[in-house]
This record gives C-alpha cells, sequence and structure tokens, in this order.
C-alpha cells in the first residue's frame, strides 16, 4: 500500500491563497472606486471679487471689455439672473462654499467663521472633493480668510489686495482699501497675475487623478489699482457714468435708506461728486475688470492646450456685485438691490450646450449641488441649494424657484424671473417689475394689480433664521445702527 501523501496544498500555501483572495475582493471596491476616481471630470473653478453685470454678456456697462468671459459665455450656459445669497465677501462665501443660506449658519456679516456656526468643515466644497479622490488645489481668495485652514493645497494669496502704493493716490481719507487709480507696475508685478501664472502652471501638468482647482481673483475688490495701460484704453473723459434718477429713494422707507449708508465705510456721493471723482472712479473699476479679465484668459487658453481640454468643467462668478452711485448714490455693496445681488455666473463642460442662455432665477448655493451632479457624487448631508443641471440641458426649463439674498436677519431680497421683492426688519417693502423697470426706480409695492405677484413673493420669505454670529464689522454695525432712534431724519 502506498502511504505517499498526496501532493496537496500545504495549509501555509492554502492560507496565503486564501489571503490573496479575500485582500483582492477587500480591495475591489477601493480599486473600482480608484479607476472611477480617475474617470471623474476635473472642475475649474474661477472666483472674481466684487464683480457685478459690468460684463459685456451681461450688458451692465456699454463701456466694458470683457472678451474671455464673454468668450467662456459662448462655450456653455449664461445665467442672466443669477444672485448672490449676501451682498457681502465673508457670507456670501461661507453660502455657496456650502449651500446654506445665511438664515441657515447665522453667518450674515464679514465676520462670523464657520466654527462660529456650528458648521461642519466636511460639508465645505472643497472638503467635499478631497474626500471624493479629487486633487483640490487652489490660490488666492476662496473663502474670506483662513483659506488654507480649509483646503489642504493652497498656494497662498500671492499679496491679495496688493501692491499698496506707500501713499493712497486720491484725497480720500478714509480706509485704506478704499483708493482708485493707476498704478506705476506692470501686470506681472499684481497679485492676480501671479494667481494666474500659478493656475496655468497647474494645467500644465500631466494629469493625474482628476483635479479641482480652486481661483481667487482678488480684482475688481477695492482698492480699484491696476496697471496704467489698462487705463489709457479709455480715458476718464469718455467714461459713461451708471443710469441714475433723482428723488430714487423718495418711495421707500427711512430704515432702507440708513442701513444701506450708516457705519459704512465708502466714500459718500456727496464727496465723490465734490471731488470730482465718480468717473475716475467708474473707470478704475472698468480697468480692473479688464484686467481680471485678462487673467481668466490665460487660465482658459492653459485649459485648451492641456490635458484639460475635454474632460473639464469651468464655473466663472463674482461673489456679489457692486454699487457705483446708483440708487440714490450707493458706493459698494451692503443692498438688497440688483446692483448689489446681481452676479454672472457662466458654466461650461462636457455635455453642456455652447452659447445658451438662462433668464431663471438661480443662486450662487446652487453651485455646490450642481458639481456634486455633474462630477457623479453623492449630495451628502442636505443642502438648501438646488442642482441646476436640468437649466444646463434646457435652459428654458420649467423652474419654480427663486433666488434669496439676505442682509442681516429680517432683511431680505426675493427675486424671480419678472420681480424683485423686498422686505425689511421694520416691516418696510419694495416691488420692483423688471419687465418695465430694469433700474428699480419705481416701488410698486402699494399697487392693486400687483398684490397677487406681491403675496406670491412673501410666502417665499424665510421662515426662520439663526442669531448672527460674529461681531464687530461694518455690516453689523449697519445692520444696528439702521435700527436706533437716532439714525439720520
Amino acid at each position: 500500500m502506498d502511504h505517499t501523501r498526496p501532493d496537496y496544498p500545504s495549509f501555509a500555501k492554502l492560507f496565503k491563497a486564501r489571503t490573496v483572495v479575500l485582500l483582492l475582493l477587500a480591495l475591489a471596491p477601493s480599486l473600482v472606486s480608484a479607476e472611477l476616481s480617475r474617470d471623474r471630470p476635473n472642475v475649474i473653478l474661477i472666483i472674481l471679487d466684487d464683480l457685478n453685470d459690468w460684463v459685456g454678456c451681461l450688458g451692465g456697462h456699454p463701456q466694458t471689455l470683457t472678451p474671455n468671459i464673454d468668450r467662456l459665455a459662448e462655450t456653455g450656459v449664461l445665467f442672466r439672473n443669477a444672485h448672490a445669497q449676501a451682498p457681502i465677501c465673508n457670507p456670501s462665501r461661507a453660502s455657496f462654499l456650502t449651500s446654506l443660506y445665511p438664515e441657515s449658519t447665522g453667518i450674515y456679516f464679514n465676520s462670523g467663521s464657520f466654527e462660529d456656526a456650528g458648521v461642519a468643515s466636511e460639508r465645505l466644497l472643497t472638503r467635499r472633493f478631497e474626500s471624493s479622490g479629487y486633487r483640490v488645489k487652489g490660490a488666492g481668495k476662496i473663502y474670506h480668510d483662513n483659506d488654507g485652514r480649509y483646503m489642504v493645497d493652497h498656494a497662498g494669496a500671492f499679496g491679495g489686495f496688493g501692491p499698496l502704493p506707500a501713499k493712497k493716490l486720491t484725497p480720500f481719507e478714509g480706509v485704506r482699501l478704499w483708493d482708485w487709480g493707476a498704478l506705476p507696475v506692470s501686470d506681472a508685478e499684481m497679485p492676480d497675475h501671479r494667481i494666474a501664472e500659478w493656475a496655468s502652471r497647474e494645467l500644465r501638468r500631466p494629469r493625474e487623478a482628476p483635479l479641482f482647482l480652486a481661483v481667487g481673483f482678488y480684482r475688481p475688490h477695492v482698492p480699484l489699482y491696476a496697471p496704467q495701460r489698462w487705463f489709457t484704453r479709455l480715458p476718464e473723459a469718455t467714461v459713461a457714468l451708471p443710469d441714475v434718477r433723482a428723488g430714487d429713494l423718495d418711495d421707500i422707507s427711512r430704515y432702507a435708506v440708513d442701513v444701506t449708508r450708516l457705519e459704512h465705510i465708502e466714500p459718500t456721493h456727496e464727496w465723490i461728486v465734490a471731488h470730482q471723482q465718480w468717473q475716475r472712479l467708474v473707470q478704475s473699476y472698468l480697468a480692473c475688470i479688464q484686467f481680471a479679465d485678462e487673467q481668466v484668459g490665460r487660465i482658459l487658453r492653459a485649459v485648451e492646450t492641456g490635458d484639460y481640454r475635454d474632460n473639464t468643467y469651468i464655473v466663472l462668478f463674482g461673489d456679489h456685485g457692486f454699487h457705483l452711485g446708483e440708487k440714490g448714490g450707493v458706493w459698494g455693496k451692503q443692498t438688497l438691490w440688483e446692483e448689489s445681488t446681481r452676479v454672472p455666473l457662466i458654466i461650461a463642460g462636457p455635455g453642456i450646450p455652447a452659447g445658451r442662455v438662462s433668464t431663471k432665477p438661480v443662486q450662487l448655493l446652487d453651485v455646490l449641488p450642481t458639481l456634486l451632479e455633474l462630477s457623479g457624487l453623492p449630495p451628502g448631508q442636505p443642502m438648501d441649494g438646488r442642482s441646476l443641471v436640468s437649466l444646463l440641458r434646457n435652459p428654458d426649463a420649467d423652474w419654480p424657484h427663486v433666488a434669496r439674498t439676505s442682509f442681516g436677519p429680517g432683511n431680505v431680497a426675493i427675486r424671480s424671473e419678472r420681480y424683485r421683492y423686498v422686505r425689511y426688519k421694520d416691516g418696510s417693502e419694495e416691488f420692483y417689475d423688471h419687465q418695465f423697470d430694469p433700474h428699480e426706480w419705481e416701488n410698486r409695492i402699494l399697487d392693486p394689480a400687483l398684490a397677487p405677484f406681491i403675496a406670491a413673493h412673501r410666502a417665499q420669505l424665510p421662515q426662520t433664521a439663526r442669531p448672527i454670529v460674529g461681531a464687530g464689522s461694518t455690516g453689523h454695525k449697519a445692520y444696528a445702527a439702521a435700527e436706533q432712534p437716532t439714525a439720520q431724519p
């Protein structure tokens, strides 16, 4: 009898083989996920600070020159009726980076952080893409501040709002940032040029993991500085001023006037006119827009000539609007009128029809859910915003939603496709019909023919609002001052 042992695999070999199989099975989902991750589209997010509707494709000013932004609009969908959720930097950015209204976070003004509001960092736009396998990189102003805290790979501010001359260029004695005029520097010395150069280098690198590239330009935020060559293109004497109307504020409440003026840091309209600075300020804003547009063009050219040409979504918008003397002489932002809330919003990329325009009211907090859907990522935690993908497929699709903007609890604007409704904390109201009154000169709140439409807009007001977080900013002070009985008569 042959007692020779059959040549069965040893226990050790069986264990090793089983271990390898189990390891492969365990790794399979992550391997598949990694493969899917590599196939996901790239995303380029371009944010311009304080850019209102003075871009060519929106027609906000007849002399603006934005060939690169206009060219991007021709390759995708332009949202002509897009609005920020707050008319000031910090709360607007907090909103679109979380897809939460200010009423949901308590971040209404320029001080107040995510930590103050109890907002988990995991729900922030950049963190969402990092956790989904994207290589997230950024430079410039993405968050209001502390970009490095919320982005693992943030290249820096590259000089931020600089360069600042040793002495202000204008006689305005207010805050340092409120200054304007041509600087004797080259484009290469400007922070936004350096940010665009950094972004272009990143886009020339070989594609690895899917890229989420966030680019935050500082212009046209004050100080309204740009190199001389951008001023030469539009001589000051030829600059067209915004359309204004005497008595524009006669049909609105004292509260509405005060909350848009008291404790603000901008020069008054009276000072600007007395010192013959209106045309110079408008020229400076237009020069900064042209300069910023050139930086956008450098990024677009890098996309078109590199590995990211065919599988990349590009999203461009301003964080809120900006007044230059409209509405009774308002300068800056911090109002609930069209000039302060309306922004350009353009989305272009694979499968998005070229050269289409949507007039539906959309919001910057819709950007996050839109990018998640375009990238094939789950929505995760509840958001206040809605994906715009249906409008990207068909810009004329049914859209039963409105855009909402707040400047402190109780001060809210509701924008529909045709109307703007404003309700202030003191109970006063405004209603404008953009079909006949694009400048919002005629408050129609008492017009009985519009009562059903007014009621429909009232129904869109938030029912709850979290208390204000932070303290001490201009917005906090203006909000408090407007309620004081000593407010200006």
